[in-house]
């Protein structure tokens, strides 16, 4: 599942107030009438022994279960929405590491399963601590929940974006051979450098680094991520070591 929002997590408030039941026994009566009956005729309760004081039983019953009924709806929901608040990361919308590891290993074992292939892209974004240093934290944070919500509009509803830590987010692409997610990662990346934060009128830019894996059969989800981890490094040696080759010498 891809957190809904932005495309991320939805954070839907389903809980909804109960009332008590405290009306007089004489006006739910009214209202509860066929409740009863259908009580009485489960339990095979004879029409004679309805009583007043058993019929006011069992509407006091057929109360005290819709409210319990209502009540347990309540907290299902409230279950739901702390279970998606337990997943999203905490500062942008999007899965935190803990949830995005569990969508690893779900993926991972359907990609095993039914033998097709999904890939993971690891990103790392370039001299962000710039960015808090020159402009505050606020703007840190603003910037992070930018590409947050850039990467999960940049990629399909089956595939998965979650923050690592820091400056780092993965990305899971179901049903993505590695060639296909090395093309994906390009795209997103120069993509970036198009949509500028703008910032207390300041248009602020980062560049990132990627690392791009395909799962193997077997594999432990934390070491498919530490491999896509460490082609990023790779890939971001190899591209500082082109820029040294490329600058003019003095």
């Amino acid at each position: 599942m891809k957190i809904d929002g932005s495309r991320a997590i939805n954070r839907t408030t389903a809980v909804r107030s109960t009332k008590s039941v405290g009306q007089p026994a004489k006006a739910a009566a009214v209202s509860t009438s066929e409740p009863v009956a259908d009580v009485a005729t489960v339990w095979n309760i004879p029409e004679a022994e309805l009583t007043p004081k058993v019929r006011d039983a069992l509407v006091s019953l057929v109360a005290e279960v819709d409210k319990l009924r209502r009540e347990l709806g309540s907290a299902k929901s409230r279950l739901e929405e702390l279970g998606e608040l337990a997943d999203q990361d905490p500062l942008v919308p999007v899965y935190n590491r803990r949830a995005f590891l569990r969508e690893l290993t779900r993926i991972m074992s359907f990609a095993e399963r039914y033998e097709v292939q999904a890939a993971l892209i690891y990103v790392d974004l370039n001299d962000f601590k710039k960015i808090n240093d020159e402009h505050g934290h606020a703007a840190g944070d603003a910037m992070l929940s930018h590409i947050a919500t850039h990467l999960v509009k940049s990629v399909r509803a089956s595939d998965i974006v979650g923050r690592l830590g820091g400056d780092e987010f993965g990305i899971i692409l179901a049903r993505a051979n590695k060639d296909v997610a090395a093309a994906k990662a390009r795209s997103l990346i120069a993509s970036l450098d198009r949509r500028p934060l703008l910032w207390e009128g300041n248009q602020l830019r980062v560049s990132a680094a990627y690392g791009v894996y395909s799962f193997e059969h077997g594999q432990d989800p934390e070491e498919a991520l530490a491999q896509a981890d460490r082609a990023m490094y790779e890939r971001k040696a190899q591209e500082k070591q082109e820029q040294q080759k490329s600058s003019p010498r003095r």
